[in-house]
């Protein structure tokens, strides 16, 4: 059934958000709904400041205040669960209160969730570029870096070797 859940955003009172996702975790936990309700999040970032005096102060705050996310199988049994938590003013979707789903692509900018990327090409090795203006084309991988999702191939262009960047995911191994 995990696979039918996805990513629902929740409007809350300003200041709420931890409450409400404390209250929605004890709520799964006790009623043993961890099939239905898999993951509530509150987007934060890290920020350092440095105050008058010179001194570092980092802290993390959140991305959108007054939202929580929930990673749910929605049905009108989870609906009245997250709808009826204190503090929880209702979903962000249409007027007549249907939840509207976030995309996996929204997912993944907002952080919430990680795509796992499974390279298996290295430094030297041939690849093929999959996407982009210049697909199909091959080169050789210069640099992998994998915190950026980002690998740079050197692709022979009009008879000169051009270093271009691809994420991850745009490039495979040249079968020989």
């Amino acid at each position: 059934m995990a696979e039918t859940a996805k990513w629902y955003v929740v409007h809350t009172y300003s200041g709420y958000e931890n409450t409400v996702k404390a209250t929605i975790e004890k709520t799964v936990e006790s009623r043993q709904l961890q099939d239905q309700i898999l993951a509530v999040s509150i987007p934060l970032e890290t920020v350092t400041e440095i105050t008058d005096a010179g001194v570092s102060k980092t802290y993390d705050r959140k991305v959108f205040p007054g939202y929580v996310l929930v990673k749910m199988v929605y049905s009108d049994d989870t609906w009245h669960i997250i709808r009826n938590v204190r503090g929880v003013t209702g979903f962000v979707g249409t007027s007549n209160n249907d939840a509207i789903p976030l995309t996996e692509d929204e997912v993944y900018q907002m952080g919430v969730e990680k795509k796992q990327i499974v390279v298996n090409y290295k430094v030297g090795d041939t690849v093929r570029i999959l996407d982009g203006p210049l697909t199909s084309f091959t080169g050789t991988v210069e640099t992998v870096e994998l915190e950026k999702n980002s690998v740079t191939v050197i692709v022979s262009m009009f008879g000169r070797e051009t270093p271009v960047e691809f994420e991850l995911d745009q490039v495979e191994p040249a079968s020989v």
